[in-house]
């Protein structure tokens, strides 16, 4: 089924959550999205998991309908869009260039973001007592352990260790974690795919 909320694209969405003061960046709102999506919370809507990129009750005030319309329109149309690669099952984390040390620091702050506050989170889905299978439960766990990961290579390059090294660990840490997704949703999403789209419902 194809949306018909068409995404508007990295930059231009990152500028909509500038403008609405979001303090949550483009890639954690795509992780998030994906979680939400794998999560076994089936009363999860989108419109709980948008306001939970603002702080509580710091949600934008949408003065007109058109407005609401055309902020949701564009929410959409990302969820459409993570919905269609859960799908598919090509979920892979966004990637980041760096040359330096303090770029490769970044790289790791925005990995744990987007795998911690951003896929982990969203799969909760402010539910931490969810039933679910044990080993799915097993697997989560599992990636919030590498997510943890991230900030401790942050330290040890401030600690002078080598780029190329901690490169390496970066790029093992994320292949572990896209490949922990892609069995969630082998074996936990996609039996039931059907059943999982959302419309909004403001």
């Amino acid at each position: 089924m194809k949306s018909q909320n068409n995404y508007i694209g990295d930059d231009k969405f990152q500028n909509m959550l500038e403008h609405y003061k979001c303090p949550t960046p483009v890639n954690v709102v795509k992780m998030r999205f994906i979680g939400a999506i794998c999560s076994p919370n089936l009363e999860l809507r989108p419109t709980d998991v948008i306001s939970s990129f603002w702080p509580q009750g710091q949600s934008p005030r949408l003065e007109t309908k058109d407005e609401a319309d055309l902020f949701f329109k564009f929410f959409m149309g990302l969820w459409d869009e993570c919905f269609e690669k859960v799908q598919q099952n090509k979920i892979s984390l966004p990637v980041h260039k760096f040359k330096g040390k303090e770029e490769l620091k970044s790289l790791c702050e925005a990995r744990f973001a987007e795998i911690e506050m951003g896929f982990v989170e969203g799969f909760w889905g402010g539910c931490q007592d969810l039933k679910i299978p044990a080993y799915i439960a097993e697997i989560i766990d599992s990636i919030t352990d590498v997510a943890e990961i991230y900030p401790l290579l942050i330290k040890k390059l401030d600690n002078g260790a080598e780029m190329d090294e901690i490169s390496i660990t970066v790029g093992h840490s994320d292949n572990m974690v896209e490949k922990a997704i892609s069995f969630i949703i082998e074996n936990s999403v996609l039996p039931r795919i059907d059943s999982l789209r959302r419309e909004v419902k403001k």
